[in-house]
Formats: structure tokens, C-alpha cells, sequence
């Protein structure tokens, strides 16, 4: 049976919290509808533009911001290079105006009020996620477009075939666990040189190494602009950022001038237990209250789990090896593979999974990078996946109020613990004795999201929710979102 071809680059996406298969997944598929527009008939020929919202994207969409995302992607704002500091003030004009400008192109009237419909009690049949674009032409005719936002990121058309891209054939291909190993076993590779080889199907070393690099840039920039910003999370539940004060606690009154200031006097501190683990806490919840304020981060494989590879791999740098640039290579390819693996096998949509498809898969993927920087083999990898993800199976995803900080920052941070303690397990076992096998935990994964029942699944219908109405009450409106003001 055909699988697809999934890069590493297609797991870890550039772009703007707080959720990948609510706000960026949201945010693409607005962009697709543009572009799709702009062949036939022309935007010039359009009238009028709706959307509107199906199942978890219309009962926790507001709360994840799938309408300002919807927006910016209708009018030609890409999530990769947009000022996230500018996204407040691009909606409130746009909202005042009433208008929004296809492609940057294209002026039309729009009031998200009544142009962006979330219809709460309807889905549509492929997936939770589901989405329909309407445009009106100058002569009446009626065009739309369906998308779901699969979880990371990924966006599907309705109707659509495979790209050519997805059919890359590999030198190695890959749909289980059990295939990675039979490539080891064959070649004597280590994963991560098994998944390079892949890769440069698609671009060459060099640019595979560019782009991983990059990669890893934007990720410790998250980390380092999470842990020295002060204040109150957007959305209505007053949470307060902790990063920040954590970081300034174990700082002890030093002010470092800069990121690598600041690794430098975090390594200063000593390589205390309790130390290492507050650290490795205050990088995990950086990412996700960046996240959470509409900041950028890459999808790891989601945004609601971006927090946990940045933070395991800075801990690796920090405290076990001042890792050159191949370790952070060589830990992205390999963790980036498991994530893959999962994608194929199951699923990374919360919607669909619940947390575990979530927290469970990016503490996988961490585990497994980790174990191969460590000197770990591929048994010992993919062991140490597994794991991780076996001590997490079942988790519910129910955010309160739709918003993506509560649990969700504070499971990163658990996340990344996880992933740390799966990978020393894994580093002193023997692979040969293990019971269950990734694909088995991957195959229980998805067999579990099947059971679940659906309000655990991303609807902010049951768990923390139902026994959590104080917190509630302190919002404006249940399932507000970060820019409600706006609207």
C-alpha cells in the first residue's frame, strides 16, 4: 500500500502559535484558497469571501485564534515571515476597517463577525479539523473550497492528489519503525545518516544541514525571548509567564547581555540535579508561553508541543556536551524521523488523538534524538521512543477555554522530563529484551485515539474544563480568544 513521503522539513514548520492544526494549519489553507483563486477566476473578479468553521476548529477556534489566522492567510501575510509583533495591530485595523485585501491585492469587504461562521454542533466527515472557503463572483457565481487541518500543520484539500512531492522515491522508504530497522541493520548507518540520504532527494546536504540549522536558530530564539519576557498570557485566564521568573531566580542577579551570555552563565551554575531540572522546566515553558502569544515557534511536530525538542536538545548542549552544529543535526533527522513514523502510523492531531498524539509524539522524537547524540543505537533510539511515548498513552487533550496554555504549557515541560529519563533508560538496556516495540505503542497509540471519547479530543468539552469553571469565570467569555478585544 502506498505511504507518503514526509520530510523532516514538513515535521518542523516555521510559524506562529499558539496551535499548528488551528492557527497555522488554518492560516495555509487561507493561503491555498488565495492562490487557487488567483488562477480562476482571478481575484479581480471576486465580490465577496466567507469561511466557515466545522467541529474542533469551531469550538476551540477562538481560542487557538483560527479566525485571525484565517485572516492573515486571506490577505497574504505568511506565517514564516510575518512580525509577530505587528499581528495585533494588522487585525484591530482590519477589524475597524471592515475589509480585508486578498494577497496584499485585492480589496474586499469583510467582517469576520458575520464572515467567519463556526458552526459548533456540525462536522464536516473527513476530519474534526474541517474548513469551507466561499468566494462570490462579480456575476453571482458561487466557488468553494473544503481543507482540513490535519494536525501539525499539514493541510489537506478535499478532493486533492497526492503532490509529487509526497511520492519521492527514497533510497531507504520508511512506514515503520520495523523498516528504519531493517535499513540499519542493512546499511550500518545511524538513523540520522539513513534519514540524510532521504532528505537529499529533495535538497542537497548542504541545504538539508542550512535549513536544520535554521531550524534550531529560531528555536533557542523562542527559548531566550520566553525566558526574559515579563507579563500576563493574552486569552482571558490571567495566566501569569513563569519563564521569565524562573529564569531570573537562577540567574541569582546576573544579567547576561545576550543568548550566549546567558548559556554561558547558565553553565556557570553547576551541574546540581535540581538546577538542571529547573532549567530544563523554564526552556520548555519559554517556548509554549511564546507560543501562546501568538509568538514563533517551529511545529515539534505541533505547536501545542513545541516546547519539548527545544528543550531537551538546549539541556544536551547545555549540560552534557557543547554539541557542534552535526549534534543538532544529527538529533533533529533522527527525532524528526520518529515524528514522521507516527504521522503515518497514526496520527499528530490532537483532534483526532487526544495529548498523547501531541506531548506523546514530541517526547518520542526527543527521546530518540537524544539517545542518538548520547552515542545510542538505532535499537536504543527507537526503544527510548517508545518509552516515551508508552507514559503517555491516553492523555486527554481539554484546554481550558480553548486556549493553549492550561495544561498545555506545563505538559512540555513534563514532556521533555519524560523524553530525558526514556532515553537514560533506553542508554542502559538491552533493545533485545524490550516487550513492546515502537510500532506496537504506535499501533496502541491509534487504537486508543479510536476509543476515546470525542470531548477529550481538542473540544474544551470535558477534563480540566468541567472541574475548572473559577478559571473560567475569570474570562471575559468561555472560549475567548487571545484578540476577542479585536472583535
Amino acid at each position: 500500500m502506498y505511504r507518503e513521503r514526509i520530510s523532516v522539513f514538513d515535521i518542523f514548520k516555521i510559524g506562529v502559535g499558539p496551535s499548528s492544526s488551528h492557527t497555522l494549519g488554518p492560516w495555509r489553507a487561507a493561503q491555498r484558497f488565495v492562490e487557487s483563486m488567483t488562477g480562476n477566476p482571478g481575484l479581480d473578479k471576486l465580490s465577496q469571501v466567507s469561511v466557515s468553521l466545522y467541529g474542533s476548529l469551531a469550538k476551540t477556534g477562538k481560542g487557538h485564534g483560527t479566525d485571525i489566522a484565517v485572516i492573515l492567510g486571506l490577505a497574504g501575510f505568511d506565517p514564516v515571515t510575518i512580525d509577530t509583533s505587528r499581528i495585533d495591530g494588522i487585525i484591530a485595523d482590519l477589524a475597524r476597517l471592515k475589509l480585508v485585501k486578498l494577497a496584499g491585492q485585492k480589496e474586499l469587504a469583510f467582517d469576520a463577525v458575520s464572515d467567519i461562521v463556526f458552526h459548533r454542533d456540525e462536522s464536516l466527515p473527513d476530519h474534526p479539523n474541517g474548513m469551507i472557503f466561499t468566494a462570490v463572483t462579480e456575476d453571482g457565481k458561487l466557488l468553494s473550497e473544503t481543507y482540513y487541518s490535519v494536525g501539525g500543520g499539514f493541510v489537506r484539500k478535499k478532493g486533492e492528489e497526492v503532490c509529487a512531492n509526497a511520492q519521492a522515491q527514497l533510497p531507504y522508504p520508511i512506514d515503520y519503525a520495523a523498516d528504519l530497522m531493517n535499513w540499519y541493520h542493512e546499511t550500518g548507518k545511524p538513523i540520522s545518516g539513513i534519514v540524510l540520504e532521504n532528505e537529499e532527494r529533495w535538497r542537497s546536504e548542504a541545504d538539508v544541514r542550512a535549513g536544520l540549522l535554521n531550524i534550531w536558530r529560531v528555536m533557542r530564539e523562542c527559548i531566550y525571548k520566553g525566558c526574559h519576557t515579563e507579563g500576563v498570557l493574552p486569552g482571558g485566564l490571567n495566566v501569569q509567564r513563569r519563564a521569565s521568573q524562573l529564569n531570573r531566580r537562577l540567574m541569582e542577579g546576573k544579567e547576561p547581555a545576550d543568548y550566549q551570555a546567558w548559556i554561558s552563565a547558565i553553565e556557570e551554575g553547576g551541574r546540581r540535579f535540581r538546577y538542571i531540572l529547573d532549567w530544563i522546566s523554564c526552556f520548555a515553558l519559554a517556548v509554549n508561553e511564546e507560543n501562546a502569544s501568538f509568538g514563533r515557534v517551529v511545529t515539534s511536530p505541533t505547536n501545542g508541543s513545541a516546547g519539548v525538542i527545544p528543550a531537551v536538545l538546549l539541556y544536551y548542549i547545555t549540560f552534557i556536551s557543547e554539541a557542534e552544529e552535526d549534534d543538532v543535526v544529527r538529533f533533529l533527522l533522527t527525532a524528526g524521523e520518529v515524528g514522521s513514523i507516527f504521522k503515518k502510523g497514526a496520527t499528530i492531531s490532537a483532534a483526532m488523538g487526544g495529548c498523547q498524539a501531541e506531548i506523546g509524539v514530541s517526547s518520542a522524537m526527543a527521546a530518540a534524538g537524544l539517545t542518538e547524540v548520547l552515542g545510542g543505537s538505532a535499537e536504543q533510539c527507537m526503544m527510548a521512543a517508545e518509552i516515551a511515548m508508552e507514559h503517555h498513552l491516553g492523555m486527554t487533550c481539554d484546554p481550558i477555554g480553548g486556549l493553549v496554555q492550561v495544561p498545555c504549557i506545563e505538559r512540555n515541560a513534563m514532556g521533555a522530563i519524560k523524553a530525558i529519563t526514556a532515553s537514560q533508560l533506553a542508554l542502559q538496556s538491552a533493545p533485545e529484551l524490550a516487550k513492546v516495540s515502537l510500532d506496537n505503542v504506535i499501533k496502541t497509540m491509534w487504537d486508543t485515539a479510536l476509543d476515546m471519547n470525542t470531548k477529550y479530543k481538542e473540544t474544551s468539552e470535558g477534563g480540566l474544563l468541567c472541574t475548572s469553571r473559577s478559571a473560567l469565570a475569570s474570562a471575559k467569555n468561555q472560549n475567548s480568544g487571545a484578540y476577542r478585544r479585536v472583535f
